[in-house]
């Protein structure tokens, strides 16, 4: 699939932190044609990123110091907006997670099925393990996701998920700039998704687990699953009239 240049513009989003050995086999797998213009936000690497990334012909901003995942992810939505991205995709740089899916993530948003498209690598525990997935990641990811969807209303099978894609509208109406500079942003990014009324998807999507792929470990798994059900209750509180989260409201 190919896109009108004319009629609408698609930027790739890359929020990266040392990602020199595999940021160009992510690129390499993109199918041509697809998007008009990939934006890597560096966040501190020491390693040859940025130099790889400028090689590849990206447009790059760098950090000069690591300041969180969430921090560049911010980063990365504000310039993709500044840029004048219709579709925006965020793709983590680490080969985790398979490029040639792009095109069919923007094809479900342009027909208007989804606002908000994820990749999901889980589809059966044999798969996910075979493909690498530490066993208590795969535990505390149903589990997680299970009690997602029963909060949030939802059926999708990962809310973890480092693959996803954006219609213009999402970014501009979810007030992302107020989350967490840290790993929980994707959570608090979803459930303003849905308090904010788009409609969210997934398609499935092979597991890659190996060396140099990014990934945290089991104290911060921890920590993560224990801040994603903290903004859980916030959003059911907020839905309650109990409080009023600034994370549910755009200014």
């Amino acid at each position: 699939m190919s896109v009108d240049i004319k009629a609408e513009k698609v930027i790739i989003v890359m929020p990266a932190y040392n990602a020199a050995l595999t940021l160009k086999k992510t690129i390499d797998d993109i199918p041509i044609g697809c998007y008009n213009e990939i934006i890597l936000v560096d966040d501190g690497s020491i390693d040859r990123t940025v130099e790889i990334a400028e090689q590849l012909g990206l447009f790059v901003f760098r950090h000069p110091k690591n300041i969180g995942y969430g921090a560049n992810q911010k980063r990365c939505y504000r310039l993709a907006l500044k840029h004048g991205a219709d579709y925006i995709v965020m793709l983590h740089p680490d080969y985790q997670y398979d490029s040639r899916l792009v095109p069919i993530a923007l094809q479900i948003l342009k027909i208007g099925i989804c606002d908000v498209v994820l990749g999901n690598r889980i589809r059966t525990r044999k798969e996910c393990l075979k493909g690498g997935m530490p066993i208590y990641k795969y535990v505390f990811n149903r589990f997680l996701t299970i009690v997602e969807n029963i909060i949030l209303g939802q059926n999708l099978g990962e809310f973890h998920s480092g693959f996803r894609a954006y219609r213009r509208k999402v970014l501009e109406m979810v007030p992302f700039d107020k989350n967490s500079n840290g790993f929980v942003f994707d959570t608090q990014f979803i459930i303003q998704a849905v308090h904010f009324g788009f409609t969210l998807g997934d398609i499935p999507m092979p597991v890659r687990y190996f060396k140099e792929a990014s990934s945290i470990n089991l104290r911060q798994s921890i920590r993560y699953g224990l801040e994603t059900i903290g903004n859980l209750l916030i959003f059911c509180f907020h839905r309650l009239k109990l409080i009023n989260s600034s994370l549910f409201i755009k200014e």
